[in-house]
Order: structure tokens, then sequence, then C-alpha cells
């Protein structure tokens, strides 16, 4: 929409770049092109602003495949204005001199054009086509065939109309047709993925088969092994001992050695030792023989007085200490007489 400000009598008109204005007074055109910016009087000016830029249509439309179903039919169709003289003699394109506001409106009427001539070319070649084919191939054929159509149309030169390029964006059945045919499809899908579990389910179960295959043989290897460890460690072990009796065996036989040569000796000694004091009891013997006949043969010569005399000493020598004696009469009277006889004899 064209920018338009007042100042007294005066309007002042600033287009866009995409929009192409003509203004006319009387039958004279005094500013034709895209972008203008001009002053003008209201009263006398007939302007038009025909949108030059790339416009996008979305149209939606029903049609009737060959077996009778109904399908849905969703494109877009790119057009441009390229003759906006031709466009505005053949519609209204025409603005408010004081609003810059269409009067009419042509892009409804450039909308309807190309709608109907799409949906006639689509309704030909959905009507010779089945529902399933349409679903599959329908897309291609359908934007070739209203492509082709619409480049061919008559009307829309003629009306300064250029069709850049049309997208066919779905073909879709009703509902209930949709979900029936979605039906098998999903089966299968269902059919795949419970397939595809169950060869998971059995990859994994082949895999768990697997790893116990190999933790029995782990263990069977293991247990070989510690099988082999328990008879080398008796090997070891009898070895070992075998060994140790062996040194025993040397040991002992030294020891035997050493005990029988010990004994030897202390043997050979004891019987020098017992010959040394054997010797030595004959030789204290024959002393004590000799000292006791020398001894003899001194108190031989001795008067028997003497000897009871030494005999008494001899006993005082080994009678204990006597701290007091108590003598009785008859003791002393008995010890008296005897004194007496012997004096007498």
């Amino acid at each position: 929409m064209a920018d338009i400000t007042r100042r007294l009598g005066w309007r002042h008109l600033r287009g866009a770049p995409t929009a192409h204005i003509r203004h006319h007074c009387g039958e004279e055109l005094l500013h034709d092109g895209p972008g203008l910016s001009f002053w003008y009087r209201a009263l006398s000016a007939a302007l038009s602003e025909v949108p030059v830029d790339d416009r996008e249509l979305a149209m939606t439309f029903h049609a009737r495949t060959s077996d009778f179903q109904d399908i849905a039919v969703q494109a877009t169709v790119t057009y441009r204005v390229s003759d906006p003289a031709l466009a505005s003699a053949r519609l209204d394109f025409s603005i408010d001199p004081d609003t810059g506001i269409w009067r009419g409106a042509p892009l409804e009427q450039l909308g309807t054009l190309l709608t109907e001539s799409a949906q006639q070319h689509a309704l030909d070649v959905l009507a010779r086509t089945t529902l399933a084919s349409a679903l599959v191939d329908g897309v291609a054929s359908v934007r070739e065939r209203v492509a082709a159509g619409l480049a061919a149309e008559p009307r829309l030169p003629a009306t300064g109309i250029e069709v850049v390029a049309v997208r066919v964006v779905a073909l879709r059945p009703e509902p209930e047709v949709e979900r029936a045919l979605r039906t098998p499809a999903r089966e299968q899908i269902q059919q795949e993925a419970d397939r595809a579990t169950y060869e998971r389910r059995a990859v994994a179960v082949e895999r768990e088969r697997a790893i116990a295959e190999n933790e029995l043989a782990s263990q069977i290897e293991l247990a070989r092994r510690e099988e082999q460890l328990v008879e080398q460690r008796g090997t070891n072990t009898r070895r070992e001992a075998e060994e140790h009796a062996a040194a025993d065996a040397v040991r002992a036989e030294a020891e035997a050695a050493r005990t029988v040569k010990l004994a030897g000796a202390e043997a050979e000694r004891s019987v020098r030792l017992a010959r040394a004091e054997a010797q030595a009891a004959r030789e204290v013997g024959e002393a004590r023989a000799q000292a006791q006949a020398a001894w003899l043969r001194v108190h031989a010569d001795v008067d028997v007085s003497t000897l009871h005399a030494l005999t008494g000493s001899r006993l005082a020598e080994n009678l204990p200490s006597i701290d007091s004696l108590t003598i009785s009469p008859d003791v002393l009277t008995g010890l008296l007489a005897k004194l007496g006889v012997r004096d007498d004899a």
C-alpha cells in the first residue's frame, strides 16, 4: 500500500520498490513506474498500484480418483505481475488518492483465476488415476500437469500474469481411508519391529549363551590350572619333605657320629677319671694304712694311761659345747667309785 501524506490541497505519494504506480490525470499518463514519489491533486488524479513482487498463493481443493475416492490436494503457486499496464487495464488496481487503499480486491481475483485454472488441470489428471497410484506418484504428476496447464493458459498472459513455480505439497485421502491404508503398513511395520525385537532377543540370548560358554570354559580352564597347581604344590611339598628328610638324615648321621665321638671321648675320659680316682683312692688308702700303721706303732709303745688321756682329750674335742652341767650325787658317787677302783688297780 502506498504511503500518502496531505499538505493543504495537495497529496504526496511515496511508493514501494515492489509496487508499480500509474498516475493519470484525465487521459494523460503523468507517472508510470515502480517506487515513485510525487505530488498530485486528489481531485484530478487517477492512481493505480500494481504489485510486481513474487507472491505465493496457497490453495486447497478436493478431487476424486478413478476408483471414486475423495482426495484433498494442497498446492502452492508462485506468480508475479509481468505487465503492470496490462494488469491494471484488465483488473481493478486503482487506489483511493486520499488513503492509498485499493478500491477493489484485485489480488483475490488473481487468486480465484489461478486456483480455478490449477484445480481444473489437477482434477483432470486425478480423475484418471487410482487412489493408490495418486498417493504414490500423484504429487509429481499433478505438479507437472498443473505447471504445464498454467503455462498454456491464455488468460494469464492476457492479464499480464506470469507463473513462476508450482508446488504440490500433499495429496491426502479422507481420514477413514487414510487410517485404512495405514493399517497394513502399520501391521507390516509392527511385524518388522516384532521381528527385529525377536532377532535382537535371539542375538542377546546367543550372546548370553556365548558368554556363559566362555565363563564355563574359563572355569574349566581355571579348575584345570588349579589342579595342576595343587599337583605341583604336592610335588613341591613332597620334594621339599624328601629334601628335609635327607637333610635330617644327614644331620642325624652327623649328630650320631658326633654323639658317638663325644660318648667315646666321654667314656674314655670317664675311664681315665675312674682310673685316676681309683689310683688316688688306692694311694690315699695306702697312705691312710701307712699312717694308721704308723699311728698304731706309735701308740703301741705308749702307756695305757696316756692313751686314756689322749682319748679323753679327743672326746672332749668332739663333744658339743656345754654351758652348764648338773651332776647328781648318785652319778658323782658312781664316778668316784669307779675312779677309786681304777686307782687301786
